[in-house]
């Protein structure tokens, strides 16, 4: 009887001495998530429609986020609120200190103008729809002269000219690829593409020997700088060197 009381008084005090580790265990835990994990430096990469701050404002968005851990768990468990033109936004823990926000933007090739809808469409290198907004976004060209019959997200754009889109991406790829996007690009038909840019235009005809000629472009640009008028290269092939600019007057 003696005996058993002796046991069950040692249980009793290894099950109090466990939870009050225990305990112990939580209470520096959580010292040490309230006073070591704090944010003080956010690193943001791959961003360019938008600055660092205002990415940091969408993340860190609510009263607990102070706490860099709890950012972090927050991002790995839950999707973050859609923000235009973004794809996606990973958030990882570098250190206590500091969090790292890498931004994935949605690759926008060109928009065209939906009067029916009173907003822009963007599309990317696939002819596919990515998004519809008001804004204007620098350095994405705008095309005109196409006619789409309707705008659906993340489906490809619904041309009248259905051959003209394979034609217009190819056109839009190859002028990013050389850093050359216009302000607007005019494609009523084949043999008849137009590109501006401020106040120079460049009638590049038709997408015949297109590499090529953008390749040219790109070398004829810099001594346009200033200028007002119109580059015709519609002739233009890697045998001749037919091209002329007329100066219009400022």
């Amino acid at each position: 009887m003696i005996r058993d009381n002796r046991r069950k008084k040692k249980r009793v005090k290894k099950v109090l001495i466990t939870l009050l580790a225990f305990a112990a265990f939580l209470g520096v835990s959580a010292l040490v998530v309230v006073k070591v994990f704090t944010v003080k430096q956010v690193e943001v990469k791959g961003n360019k429609l938008y600055n660092g701050d205002q990415i940091e404002e969408w993340v860190l968005n609510d009263e607990y986020s102070w706490n860099s851990l709890y950012v972090y768990l927050k991002y790995r468990f839950f999707d973050m609120q859609e923000v235009p033109f973004i794809d996606t936004i990973e958030v990882g823990l570098k250190i206590p200190h500091t969090l790292t926000i890498q931004v994935y933007e949605k690759g926008l090739l060109g928009y065209i103008y939906m009067d029916s809808l009173g907003q822009n469409v963007y599309f990317d290198k696939d002819g596919f729809v990515v998004e519809t907004s008001s804004e204007i976004i620098e350095g994405v060209p705008k095309i005109s002269g196409l006619k789409c019959n309707q705008v659906v997200l993340y489906e490809k754009l619904d041309l009248e000219n259905k051959k003209a889109l394979t034609e217009l991406l190819d056109v839009t790829q190859t002028l990013k690829k050389y850093t050359l996007a216009p302000d607007t690009i005019t494609y009523k038909k084949a043999d008849s593409i137009k590109l501006s840019y401020g106040s120079v235009n460049v009638n590049l005809g038709s997408a015949d020997n297109l590499i090529d000629k953008v390749k040219r472009l790109k070398e004829i640009m810099p001594n346009l700088e200033g200028l007002k008028g119109t580059l015709h290269m519609e002739k233009w092939s890697p045998e001749t060197s037919d091209i002329t600019f007329l100066k219009e007057e400022s």
